[in-house]
C-alpha cells in the first residue's frame, strides 16, 4: 500500500467516523422529540394551559399555575442575574485588573461548573430558612447565581471580539472610556451579548433541584413570597406518581417545557444570523 492510498483510506475512515458520531448526536435530540410528542401531544389541551392541577385520584386539569410560576421565577432571576452578569462581564473586558479579573473569571468557570443541586442547597440556607418558608423568589435568587455567571462569561467573550481598531478610534476622538464601552463597544458586541443572555435563560428554566429546595411548589395559584409552583418540579412530581393521567400530564409538561427551550435557542440563533462583531485584527 502506497502513500497515497494510506492517506485516502484515513480520511475516508475519519471522514465516516465523524458522520456517524454527527448523526449520533442529531438523533438524539430526534429520539427526544419523538417521545415527548408520542407521549405529550394527546395530553395537550386547551385545559392543561388554564386549569390547576386536580386533586390527587382525579383525572384532568392542568398546568396554568406551573406555567406562569416558571415564567415569573425565571423572570425574576432573569431581572437580577442578567444586569450583575453583564457589568462583571463588562470589567472583565474592559476594566481589567490582572490578578482581580483573574480571580472573578475563576469563581465565574467554578460556578459554571457546580451542580445545581448544591445551588439550591445554598439558596435555601441562605434564603429559605432565614424566611421561614418556601417562595418564588428564593428560586428566583437560586436561579440567578446559576445565570450570573453564564452572562458574565458571554458578555466578556462577545465584547472582547469587538475590532480594537473602533475601541482606539472612539478614544483618539476624545470620548472617555465609559463612553467609549457604553456607545462603540457595547453595541458592536450587542447581538452576541444578546444571544448568551437567551441562551443562559433557557438554561435556567428547565432546572428542578434549586427549585425543589426553595419555591417548592403550590397545587394552587400563589404569589412570589408563598410557595410557588413551576414546570420543572411538575414534571418531578408528576413523572414519579403512580397515576397514569399524571404520568401522562408529566410528559405534555415535558413537551411545553422543550418546546419553550427549543423557541429561545432558535430565537438566539436568528439574533446571531443577523450578524455578530468581527474578530481583532
Amino acid at each position: 500500500m502506497n502513500l497515497r492510498t494510506w492517506r485516502l483510506l484515513v480520511n475516508a475512515t475519519m471522514l465516516t467516523l465523524t458522520g456517524v458520531c454527527t448523526v449520533i448526536t442529531v438523533s438524539v435530540l430526534f429520539v427526544i422529540l419523538g417521545l415527548l410528542l408520542y407521549h405529550g401531544a394527546s395530553s395537550l389541551s386547551i385545559h392543561f394551559f388554564t386549569q390547576l392541577p386536580k386533586p390527587t385520584g382525579e383525572t384532568g386539569g392542568g398546568m396554568a399555575n406551573a406555567i406562569v410560576g416558571s415564567a415569573q421565577i425565571v423572570g425574576i432571576a432573569a431581572l437580577i442575574g442578567i444586569p450583575i452578569g453583564f457589568i462583571a462581564g463588562i470589567y472583565l473586558s474592559e476594566y481589567e485588573d490582572k490578578r482581580f479579573a483573574s480571580f472573578v473569571r475563576y469563581v465565574a468557570d467554578l460556578l459554571n461548573g457546580v451542580p445545581s443541586i448544591i445551588i439550591g442547597i445554598l439558596a435555601w440556607a441562605l434564603v429559605v430558612l432565614p424566611f421561614h418558608h418556601f417562595s418564588g423568589i428564593a428560586g428566583s435568587v437560586a436561579l440567578s447565581v446559576m445565570l450570573i455567571p453564564i452572562v458574565t462569561r458571554q458578555t466578556e467573550q462577545f465584547l472582547r471580539e469587538v475590532p480594537l481598531a473602533l475601541r482606539e478610534g472612539a478614544l483618539a476622538l476624545g470620548a472617555s472610556k465609559w463612553k467609549m464601552i457604553a456607545t462603540v463597544a457595547v453595541p458592536a458586541g450587542s447581538k452576541g451579548i444578546l444571544t448568551g443572555m437567551i441562551l443562559g435563560v433557557a438554561r435556567i428554566a428547565g432546572e428542578s433541584a434549586p427549585l425543589l429546595f426553595t419555591a417548592l411548589g403550590n397545587q394552587y395559584w400563589g404569589g412570589l413570597t408563598e410557595p410557588t409552583s413551576s414546570l420543572p418540579v411538575m414534571i418531578y412530581q408528576r413523572a414519579t406518581s403512580p397515576y397514569e393521567d399524571w404520568n401522562q400530564q408529566a410528559w405534555a409538561a415535558g413537551l411545553v417545557l422543550i418546546a419553550m427551550v427549543l423557541t429561545a435557542n432558535i430565537l438566539a440563533r436568528m439574533v446571531l444570523a443577523k450578524g455578530v462583531s468581527l474578530p481583532r485584527g
